[in-house]
């Protein structure tokens, strides 16, 4: 049956990111996207077959905005640049985190940005397991990151009340301070970490 004119990928995007913006990742369903868009939650599976699918375009559509033409020089601040802008996009959009967590594998822009860093990293010699672990341990890294920042960051509840464990004085000291760490210096400064130690096989 051909899909009626009404409905552009993009309306459904837009609906869909206002529903995940507004309500959070949980209240995701084909029926509140639905009634965002003001239809029959059943008109809706004419446009995508079910409810992954719809998560997957989604965040196909936030990743697709990302350029990943970064200028020539050291692959460091290369790696860095690339995933310093895909982590701006998704995290306009922070109830997409855990949708890009789950369907990384499936979408296709997702899929392009590791392209992406697999050249730099061969420009920079990395080749066979090398760049296989190398590769690994950035996406590792980098997912990690944003799933912390995305259900745990430092500001939040959590640093808290481990700063408040008298008892274990390392853990209270380190999360005190952990509380006055940014989440961009954060996500730079462990990407730093990372990047040095495969510098040096």
């Amino acid at each position: 049956m051909p899909r009626p004119r009404s409905l552009t990928a993009d309306r459904l995007v837009t609906a869909t990111l206002a529903v995940l913006d507004r309500d959070g990742p949980d209240a995701l369903t084909m029926r509140a996207v639905a009634k965002e868009l003001g239809m029959a939650t059943m008109s809706l599976y004419r446009y995508v077959s079910d409810k992954d699918e719809l998560e997957v375009l989604v965040v196909d559509h936030v990743l697709s905005a990302v350029d990943l033409a970064v200028p020539p020089g050291d692959w460091r601040e290369r790696i860095t640049e690339v995933l310093t802008r895909v982590r701006e996009a998704v995290v306009t959009h922070t109830a997409t985190v855990p949708l890009l967590l789950r369907h990384r594998h499936a979408v296709p822009a997702s899929l392009v940005q590791i392209e992406a860093m697999l050249a730099i990293l061969t420009e920079a010699g990395f080749t066979g397991e090398r760049r296989v672990i190398a590769q690994r341990t950035i996406v590792a890294y980098f997912l990690g990151t944003l799933q912390n920042e995305h259900f745990g960051p430092l500001a939040g509840a959590g640093t808290a009340a481990m700063a408040a464990q008298e008892r274990l004085p390392l853990l209270a000291e380190t999360a005190a301070t952990a509380r006055g760490i940014g989440a961009d210096a954060e996500f730079r400064g462990g990407l730093e970490i990372v990047l040095r130690g495969l510098s040096h096989p």
